[in-house]
Parts: C-alpha cells; structure tokens; sequence
C-alpha cells in the first residue's frame, strides 16, 4: 500500500520514527511528510542535537536512515508541495497518519483550515472516506483540544492519543512506543507483531 505518514513538531518524533519502520519492514510505500516543527522534535529527541537544526533536509534523510527498511520504500515529501499525488483523492491512498499529531495541526485538519502537505492529506482522507489516524501527544487536554478531537472523529478521522497499555509489561520505551504504534496500524488494517495480543501476553498478576 501507498501509506502517508506525517510528522509534526509535538513531542515524541519516536512514534513517527517505529511507524515508519513498521510500514516498511511490511513492504509498504510510505510517503513521509515532516514539517518544519517535526524536524525541530526530531533533531532534538532523536538525534540528539538540539532543536534547532542546520539543515531540514538533513535532519529528515538522518530519520529515514535510522528507521526505514529496505523491505519497504519511502517518498520524503515537502510540506509546502500541495502538488504532490497524496494531496489528491484520485491519487487512492488508503490511508495517512499523523504521528505525532500536535494540537495546531489536530485544530487545522478538525477545522478544515489546513496549511500544509499534512493537513491536506488529512482532509482528503475524511472527504474520500478512507483511514485516517491522528496520534496526539499532549498533556494535559483542554476543552478545545477536546472538541478538536470530537470535530475529527464525527468527520470520520480516529484520535488515537499516545497511551500506551501496561498489560504488556513493557520493558522499555520502545516497547510502550510499539504498542501505540501497533495500535494505529491495526485501525488501518496493517498486520505486525509490536506487542502481544490480549491472551497472548503474561497473565497479570493481582
């Protein structure tokens, strides 16, 4: 499949980082979208840099490098190029994730007020009527982050906020990361083995 995959610049890039490597270890396409703050986040939680990166560029080919896989391919898209196939619906993309999704881009895309690649991809996955995920990281919620989150998900969209269950027994955090991830990637019906299913796992002892 041709999946879409934004990143924006709230905290934790890492989501973004294991979806994209999901997707492609399951041969998928990904069309990845970093904007201009996601690259910020990225450079200073996953490379360990700073927030303020030299080069966009740099910081987005360094995060594909760490976390793609071969078995998949993936399209570094520009935020600024509303030209691109996924910003159309007769491209058919069956899907797009935000991930991390932050709350001025949860407000953009629940408003129709969109002002990138990733918000318009976003509008075209709830007026086709195909999945699209967004992944808040925020802390706590306010009554308008709430009603943005109601607004997306009457349009269609699914708020998949970044809580990941302890029935797993995470022992790191990639593996509360992965079960968030796996989360998402269930709604858009890709197969993967980030977490142990429900039944699966260690009885949880009282």
């Amino acid at each position: 499949m041709r999946i879409f995959l934004g990143v924006t610049g709230a905290s934790g890039s890492l989501y973004g980082g294991r979806t994209l490597a999901a997707l492609t270890a399951a041969g998928h396409h990904v069309g990845l979208c970093v904007s201009g703050a996601g690259t910020q986040v990225i450079s200073h939680e996953v490379l360990g840099e700073g927030p303020r990166p030299g080069s966009r560029d740099d910081v987005v080919e360094r995060f594909v490098a760490l976390f793609a896989d071969p078995a998949g391919a993936v399209e570094i898209l520009d935020p600024r190029d509303i030209a691109c196939s996924f910003a159309s619906g007769s491209s058919r993309s069956p899907a797009a994730l935000v991930m991390p999704c932050s709350t001025s881009s949860l407000a953009k895309i629940a408003h129709g007020t969109g002002e990138n690649l990733i918000h318009r991809t976003a509008e075209v996955m709830l007026k086709e009527g195909r999945h699209l995920v967004l992944v808040p990281r925020e802390t706590p919620l306010s009554l308008v982050h709430l009603r943005n989150m109601v607004a997306v998900t009457e349009a269609g969209g699914v708020v998949l906020p970044a809580m990941p269950g302890l029935y797993t027994k995470p022992e790191s955090v990639q593996d509360m990361v992965d079960f968030v991830v796996g989360k998402a990637l269930d709604v858009i019906g890709v197969e993967h083995s980030l977490f142990p299913r429900w039944g699966q796992a260690e009885r949880v002892e009282a």
